[in-house]
C-alpha cells in the first residue's frame, strides 16, 4: 500500500490480540513498527519483543519499546525510540487498555480513575509530545481506539464506557486543530475476539470476530490515503461503518415555556429523522442560532 511504504507508525498495546494484529497487518503493508507494550520478559506470549520477531519473520522491520503507557514520560520515551531507531514517525495507533465490569453503585472513584489512567491519559500521554512533532513536521496520522461502549454506554462498564467516550472528544479536537497542519485523528471502535472479550463470546462468534477482521481498517486509517479526520469508525466481522454526532431539528417556543410543554412535545422532540450533523460545537451553535424563527 503506497500509503503506507517505509511509514513509522507507533503502536501501544500492541504485544496481543488487536495490537498484535495491527502491527502484522501494517508491518504486512510496508510500514516499519514500533511495538509497545508492558515490560515483560522478551520470550514471554504478548511481549513486544516477541511482536517484533513475528515481524521480521515475514521480512518486515520493527523495534520494541516496552514500557506502561500511562506513565509521565511514555510519549516521549515512544517519539525517541522511532527517531532513534527510524529517524521519523508518521503515526501513532493509541490501542492500549484495560477493561472493566462493575456496576456503577458498586464502583468507587479512586477505582474509576484507574481505568481512567489506562483507557484516556494512557493515550493522552503518548499522544501529546508525538502530536506536537507530527505538527512541526506537517503531517501525521493518530487513531484513538475506542469502544461502542464509548459510542453508546454498557450496562456494568461505567468507567470503561466514559473513558472510551472522552477519547471521542479529544479526537475531534485534535482532528481540528492538527487538520490544518496535516495531522488528522481519528477513532476506531472494533468488535473482536480478544482476551478482554473471549469469556463473553461462544465460539461461532468468535471466530467472525478476529482481530485480524478489523486490522485491514487500522492499516487505512494509519494511511497518507485515507482522508478521513474527526471520524469515528466502528469496524468488525469485516463490516465497517461510521458513527456520527447527530442533532434532529427539535422544538422552539415563543416567549416562556414549562417542564409541561416539553412532555406533551415530547415526540416532536426526539425526533431526529431530519438529523444534521456539525463540524464543531461552535459550528452546532451557530445553527441552532440562525434557524430561530425569528432571527436574533
Amino acid at each position: 500500500m503506497s500509503g503506507l511504504k517505509d511509514r513509522v507508525i507507533i503502536i501501544t498495546g500492541a504485544g496481543r490480540g488487536l495490537g498484535r494484529a495491527y502491527a502484522l497487518d501494517l508491518a504486512k503493508r510496508g510500514a516499519r513498527i514500533v511495538v509497545n507494550t508492558r515490560a515483560r520478559p522478551a520470550d514471554a506470549p504478548g511481549s513486544a519483543e516477541g511482536v517484533v520477531a513475528e515481524i521480521k519473520a515475514i521480512g518486515g522491520q520493527a523495534v520494541a519499546a516496552p514500557l506502561a503507557v500511562e506513565a509521565a514520560d511514555s510519549g516521549e520515551r515512544l517519539l525517541q525510540a522511532a527517531l532513534d531507531t527510524f529517524g521519523r514517525v508518521d503515526g501513532l495507533l493509541n490501542n492500549a487498555g484495560a477493561p472493566e465490569a462493575k456496576t456503577l453503585h458498586k464502583q468507587t472513584t479512586e477505582a474509576f480513575r484507574e481505568v481512567f489512567e489506562v483507557n484516556f491519559f494512557g493515550s493522552l500521554t503518548p499522544t501529546l509530545p508525538i502530536y506536537r512533532h507530527m505538527r512541526e513536521q506537517g503531517y501525521g496520522r493518530i487513531v484513538m481506539s475506542t469502544s461502542a461502549a464509548g459510542l453508546h454506554g454498557v450496562h456494568g462498564m461505567a468507567s470503561y464506557s466514559a473513558s472510551k467516550a472522552a477519547l471521542i472528544g479529544l479526537m475531534r479536537t485534535i482532528a481540528l486543530e492538527g487538520g490544518p497542519r496535516g495531522v488528522h485523528c481519528n477513532a476506531l471502535a472494533p468488535y473482536a475476539a480478544t482476551g478482554m472479550t473471549a469469556e463473553y463470546l461462544e465460539d461461532t462468534r468468535a471466530k467472525l470476530m478476529s482481530p485480524e477482521r478489523v486490522a485491514p481498517v487500522a492499516s487505512w486509517l494509519m494511511s497518507s490515503d485515507c482522508p478521513l479526520n474527526g471520524e469515528s469508525i466502528v469496524a468488525g466481522c469485516g463490516t465497517v461503518r461510521r458513527a456520527a454526532r447527530i442533532e434532529g431539528p427539535g422544538i422552539h417556543y415563543e416567549g416562556d415555556f414549562s417542564p409541561e410543554d416539553l412532555t406533551r412535545d415530547l415526540e416532536a422532540l426526539t425526533d431526529i429523522s431530519a438529523w444534521k450533523t456539525f463540524g464543531d460545537g461552535q459550528i452546532a451553535f451557530e445553527d441552532l442560532m440562525a434557524n430561530l424563527p425569528t432571527p436574533l
